[in-house]
């Protein structure tokens, strides 16, 4: 007995030692009910999206999605697919994530997670977004993505985010924006850096540059006025365009004081429109409140981002303001075409085209009440005349006859002329003519007409020097009738001689 305890004690340790050593391995199906193997799947890869295994969830989700169709987590498995591409990262990832993100949108459009959707399929071209200064197209893909989001789901608890994001956007588009009308304006192409900067401001207002934006917009302005005066002309419309052109540069100016009071340009800006002589304008307290709120929220970039940004691919967004509303529709653009007609239309002094155009009038003046108005495919009648501003007014009716008209000189009737077969003044028809070089096939005796026949009648040499010729002619008749030779026989084929 007393050895019985020691061993059944020895046994009682190893079993206990063994118990702790060795790890249960657990089934996932052994405590699910067999109803739901939908749900095991979802947790199977959502438990591999977090340890990085995103071959292994996409299965997983792609078999939820196509054993069962009508499960509660379709809409989730799709969105679990997206964002695996997404996590994974790489170009290829992310472009095949967007168009995942996108059937998820066009399938449960009206689901809470197409907000979310809809703002991944923005980052994932802000992700890609470059410099101000290289490709631009990842950058508009993302405003318009955050534009989408903003306008399609304005109750979504995502809008502030991506009111922010699209602010950065912005920024580093009017950057791009703002460079291409510097150079504009550097190389003396004025009214291409007027509307490029034109166009800039009226875009990104929260632009960070927008004070110097207008700034260079009135020197635009006044480079044309330098470049007008410059030029021979007519100083009356030189005049006309000079007060245009100050008119825009006072513009510009005076938006700098009115709407960023509190920027470097302002001073500046102050001074242009005092040399210009013309009026000076005040900021109100909302504007200037609203442009110090909008320069204490841009973030100052330290001195080593400074210098790492000239290496980094990225554009960095530390300029962007962090309030105020961000552009969500573009207003209309200006062109340097434009830009040219205005001063045209400045210089002529009239809105209208100066060229002169002809004017129809018909039957004296405009139709009548019950007459249809005149169209430019109808016909010219008689009675309708083509008054042009340059004719002179003392010219002649069309009705009466031009004394300088060439006419066709009147020439003695041709004997040889066809005339048609008509009766004489006696009522009798005149008799058919007779015919000409016609090879008769009678006797030698017969002639061809009936003037041949008088001439031979008259004279007996010009009579047998017709015969002969008559006879010549039947000659070269047979003769050219004979010319085909017929086909040789026998040993002539062989031997023609």
């Amino acid at each position: 007995m007393s050895r019985r305890i020691p061993v059944m004690l020895l046994l009682g340790v190893l079993a206990v030692t063994v118990a702790c050593t060795n790890k249960k391995v657990s089934n996932p199906i052994a405590n699910v009910d067999s109803k739901q193997p939908d749900k095991v799947l979802f947790d199977r890869a959502m438990d591999a999206m977090k340890h990085n295994r995103f071959d292994v969830a996409r299965l997983s989700l792609q078999t939820l999605i196509n054993t069962y169709p009508d499960s509660e987590y379709i809409a989730r498995a799709k969105l679990a697919v997206a964002d695996s591409w997404y996590a994974e990262g790489g170009s290829a990832s992310l472009a095949q994530a967007e168009i995942e993100y996108k059937d998820f949108e066009t399938f449960f459009p009206n689901m809470p997670e197409a907000a979310e959707a809809q703002l991944k399929l923005a980052n994932i071209h802000y992700q890609q977004m470059e410099k101000a200064d290289r490709d631009p197209t990842h950058a508009m893909r993302a405003e318009e993505e955050y534009r989408q989001l903003i306008m399609q789901y304005p109750d979504s608890k995502l809008v502030p985010e991506a009111k922010q994001r699209l602010r950065e956007v912005q920024e580093v588009i009017a950057e791009r924006e703002f460079s291409v009308g510097r150079f504009y304006y550097l190389r003396q192409s004025y009214p291409a850096a007027i509307a490029r900067l034109e166009s800039l401001v009226d875009k990104y207002p929260l632009f960070s540059k927008a004070d110097e934006a207008l700034y260079l917009l009135g020197q635009s302005y006044e480079g044309e006025i330098a470049l007008v005066r410059s030029r021979p002309g007519n100083e009356a419309a030189k005049s006309r365009m000079i007060a245009d052109f100050t008119k825009g540069a006072a513009q510009a100016y005076g938006r700098i004081l009115t709407r960023y009071p509190v920027m470097d340009r302002a001073d500046d800006a102050r001074t242009r429109l005092l040399a210009l002589h013309q009026p000076v304008p005040r900021a109100t307290k909302a504007a200037v409140a609203q442009n110090k709120a909008e320069e204490d929220s841009r973030r100052e970039p330290s001195t080593f981002s400074k210098v790492m940004k000239t290496f980094e691919k990225h554009p960095d967004v530390a300029d962007a303001t962090k309030v105020g509303e961000p552009t969500l529709v573009d207003p209309t653009p200006m062109s340097a075409t434009q830009v040219m007609q205005a001063a045209t239309r400045a210089a002529i002094g009239t809105g209208t085209d100066s060229h002169s155009v002809s004017i129809e009038t018909v039957n004296g003046g405009a139709p009548g009440a019950d007459q249809p108005a005149p169209r430019s495919d109808t016909p010219a009648a008689a009675d309708v005349t083509v008054v042009s501003p340059a004719a002179d007014a003392s010219a002649p009716a069309a009705s009466q006859p031009d004394p300088n008209e060439l006419k066709p000189n009147a020439s003695p009737a041709d004997p040889n002329e066809l005339k048609p077969n008509v009766s004489d003044d006696s009522g009798q028809a005149l008799p058919p003519p007779q015919q000409v070089n016609e090879i008769q096939t009678g006797t030698a005796g017969q002639t061809a007409s009936g003037g041949t026949s008088a001439a031979t009648a008259s004279d007996p040499k010009s009579s047998a020097s017709s015969a002969s010729s008559s006879t010549d002619q039947a000659d070269d008749s047979d003769t050219s009738a004979s010319s085909k030779r017929k086909k040789k026989k026998g040993i002539h084929k062989i031997f023609p001689l």
